[in-house]
């Protein structure tokens, strides 16, 4: 699949399979992760990989909106070193996120971005889960694992959000 396809048909999956995802197929999604730009090329991203069921049901305890994991065979928690990064974390982790979900699809993956920070209470219930210190946040949760739905590519282009050279 080439990259404008992968960037067209790539979706949120909240169905999946089951079926486990490959030790190589996760190696390359974390280091497309991890090949994200950064802010002063500080890369503040670190990954908990959770394939443990009862930490996958603690994280549907934690999160109202991760009911999708009950299928998925795995999630990847991207958490934030906010004391070595830049104030630009936020942004650097989204990148490392984006990339993740591209890469995923690129595999035949299906992924969902769940957010947690900056809802303290998803903070707190997701950072106590995994014994995530200070000053380490979580900032998302992405469940991944083979889709057992396919969605189409949508048209969500919109030249009301173009505008050139001023508002």
């Amino acid at each position: 699949m080439d990259a404008l396809e992968v960037l067209f048909t790539r979706r949120s999956i909240r169905q999946y399979t089951g079926e486990p995802v490959a030790e190589e197929d996760l190696k390359t999604i974390l280091e497309a992760g991890m090949n994200a730009p950064s802010a002063n090329n500080r890369q503040p991203w670190h990954f908990v990989v959770v394939d443990d069921r009862d930490k996958l049901n603690g994280i549907m305890a934690a999160h109202p909106y991760s009911k999708m994991l009950a299928q998925a065979p795995m999630a990847l928690v991207v958490v934030a070193d906010t004391a070595t990064s830049s104030s630009y974390f936020q942004q650097d982790c989204a990148a490392a996120i984006e990339n993740i979900l591209l890469a995923a699809r690129a595999l035949g993956l299906g992924t969902v971005w769940l957010g947690v920070y900056p809802s303290e209470e998803r903070v707190k219930g997701i950072a106590s889960l995994f014994d995530i210190p200070a000053p380490y946040v979580p900032l998302a949760i992405i469940a991944l694992g083979h889709p057992a739905e396919e969605k189409g590519r949508t048209q969500r282009w919109n030249d009301t959000k173009v505008h050139r050279n001023a508002w």
